[in-house]
């Protein structure tokens, strides 16, 4: 698959199975990852892989431990033992910025960073043939997830790239969009 093919076909895919990348195969994802403009060489993020029975009862644990934390209900407990069987691995994207005495690059640059290494982690996946979906919502804010996954004070957990293989066919084809409301041309 060419770069314009992957570009333009990219979607989430919400049913993922076995197999997901391996070791080899992640450390190709990784390195297109820490490609991405990084501000002066901050490499203002970090990965954390789940995966593995035992990864994976520590991940479902913190997203339990999350929902009592935060008293958010029996509906929330349900989500969050669905989000731990979501994938059989997650890729949790953490941006690390650097402080101004370290550097002096706007925070919101580097949390930039970190969101075109999160894409391209989806887009290396993509390109080794597996399927994935980025979720975001109260799990990256969850002091639980955040202090088993080492995060500092400034640090911020921007997703969670779920990835495996697509357990339905679906088409790869481009999507229709109009660009007129999103381009404007001087």
């Amino acid at each position: 698959m060419d770069a314009l093919d992957l570009l333009s076909t990219r979607r989430s895919v919400r049913e993922l199975t076995e197999p997901a990348p391996d070791e080899l195969e992640l450390e190709t994802v990784f390195q297109c990852a820490t490609q991405v403009p990084d501000h002066g060489g901050l490499t203002p993020w970090r990965f954390v892989v789940i995966h593995g029975s035992a990864a994976k009862a520590r991940f479902r644990r913190a997203l339990e431990d999350t929902v009592v934390q935060m008293k958010l209900g029996s509906e929330s407990m349900a989500k969050a033992g669905k989000v731990a069987d979501f994938a059989p691995m997650a890729i949790a994207v953490i941006a690390k910025p650097a402080t101004a005495a370290q550097k002096p690059k706007p925070e919101w640059e580097q949390m930039l960073s970190a969101g075109a290494a999160a894409y391209a982690i989806q887009l290396a996946t993509n390109a080794l043939g597996y399927d994935n979906v980025w979720i975001t919502g109260l799990w990256c804010g969850s002091p639980v997830l955040r202090q088993e996954m080492g995060c500092g004070e400034k640090d911020k957990i921007i997703g969670f790239i779920m990835v495996g293989t697509a357990q339905h066919a679906f088409p790869k084809e481009e999507k229709n969009t109009d660009l007129e409301p999103f381009v404007t041309y001087w």
